[in-house]
């Protein structure tokens, strides 16, 4: 035991287990304050899922393969699903025997769902709200992609939009990688460059995105962006008297702050300078909702050097990201991620008219159960590659961990 315990320590881990239509409701004003740092805007990486430590903890467990823990059904694994008219198989995406894979079933099992494709689902009317104010205010000018195949290479997901080659959402500890150079998207951003490659200069992409995650009311591995881009020419700044950087980032905010009235009515809002790859100068819109400031999305003028790639060198441009559920969460008062994969018509039915001003309305709440378990572990050791273990058994079961 003595040399056991001079290469690891001992983990206690307590997960609270419940049905999710159990779950006790936190306000949707404080989950959508705690996922302000949730994945759909923090940084993407970490480290390699090591087989022989999981090996080593769950002996139970089948072999598994990264972190993916059991597999689901030959059903699952014969299926086929098709996004964007591609087909996309089991085997394609989960591969036991490529030691560079680290997608497990039940990650493959939500691509193709699609949720924000869905008119009565709330992403799917938070898609369409937003929709409206961009053909409202710019008829006919921005193209509309919602079916866009979520496996892209590892150029366009990180080398396309400037992402460092050091840069930690490039570790297998954050991202999904289908082999060495295929990945799941691990934001919209991935389709900027074949777009603007196909002559495309105003657009909206939406999608599922995927980033290796932990465990709570606020975090989700799969979740749902949408993009928006615009490229000006020297033409459309020339009589503003503005050089073209500082007109597209005026536009910018004019667009943006337009976006957050047609969402939240009249609320004050700020600009917080900040910092991402691809943009230059940065911003994150924060409108003050329920006594606090809540970040809206993060933006900024497009780096020259995505536009010089893609042929557009004389041109400057806006991009925005958004993520779904963190605004969806605070529109509708959906207090927990998980539950806008409910298929439970209890919390369906409640958003059939397929409009904005609907509030979730809890039902069947129970007492949690805890358990505690207790493992060694060593150096190798990282959090993400356990919750992808306990997700891969117990689905969303485990609300905490």
């Amino acid at each position: 035991m003595r040399p056991l315990i001079r290469t690891a320590c001992c983990c206690l881990l307590r997960a609270r287990v419940r049905a999710m239509a159990t779950l006790p409701m936190a306000s949707p004003a404080a989950a959508a304050a705690a996922a302000i740092s949730s994945s759909s805007t923090r940084p993407i990486f970490s480290s390699r899922p090591n087989r022989i430590l999981l090996a080593r903890f769950f002996p139970a467990a089948p072999a598994p393969s990264g972190a993916r823990g059991l597999r689901t059904s030959a059903a699952a694994a014969a299926a086929a699903v098709e996004v964007g008219g591609v087909k996309i198989a089991r085997d394609d995406v989960v591969k036991e025997d490529d030691p560079t894979n680290n997608v497990p079933d039940t990650i493959f099992s939500k691509i193709g769902l699609q949720l924000h494709r869905r008119d009565n689902h709330p992403l799917g009317i938070l898609k369409n709200t937003i929709y409206d104010y961009f053909d409202k205010n710019f008829a006919g000018q921005f193209d509309k992609f919602d079916d866009l195949c979520p496996l892209v290479s590892v150029k366009q997901n990180f080398d396309d939009v400037l992402v460092p080659a050091d840069h930690v959402s490039r570790s297998y500890n954050d991202t999904y990688y289908v082999d060495s150079q295929t990945v799941l998207r691990c934001h919209t951003s991935a389709h900027q460059a074949e777009l603007l490659r196909d002559g495309h200069t105003h657009f909206l992409v939406t999608g599922d995105v995927y980033r290796r995650d932990s465990i709570d009311s606020t975090h989700y591995p799969v979740f749902h962006q949408m993009e928006g881009f615009r490229v000006f020419s020297p033409d459309d700044w020339s009589g503003s008297g503005m050089d073209g950087t500082a007109y597209a980032a005026a536009d910018l905010k004019k667009t943006l702050e337009g976006l957050a009235r047609h969402l939240f009515g009249a609320v004050k809002m700020r600009w917080v300078d900040t910092y991402f790859p691809f943009t230059n100068p940065s911003f994150e819109l924060e409108i003050y909702f329920q006594d606090d400031w809540l970040e809206v999305l993060g933006c900024g003028v497009t780096e020259q050097e995505i536009l010089k790639r893609n042929g557009r060198t004389d041109h400057v441009a806006w991009a925005f990201g958004l993520g779904l559920e963190r605004l969806a969460m605070v529109l509708f008062d959906i207090p927990d991620i998980r539950l806008f994969w409910s298929n439970d018509k209890r919390f369906t039915s409640q958003f059939s008219e397929g409009k904005l001003g609907v509030k979730f309305k809890p039902f069947s709440k129970f007492p949690p159960c805890y358990k505690d378990m207790s493992f060694w572990i060593n150096d190798a050791f990282t959090e993400n590659n356990l919750c992808e273990v306990v997700r891969g058994i117990a689905g969303d079961l485990v609300e905490e961990v």
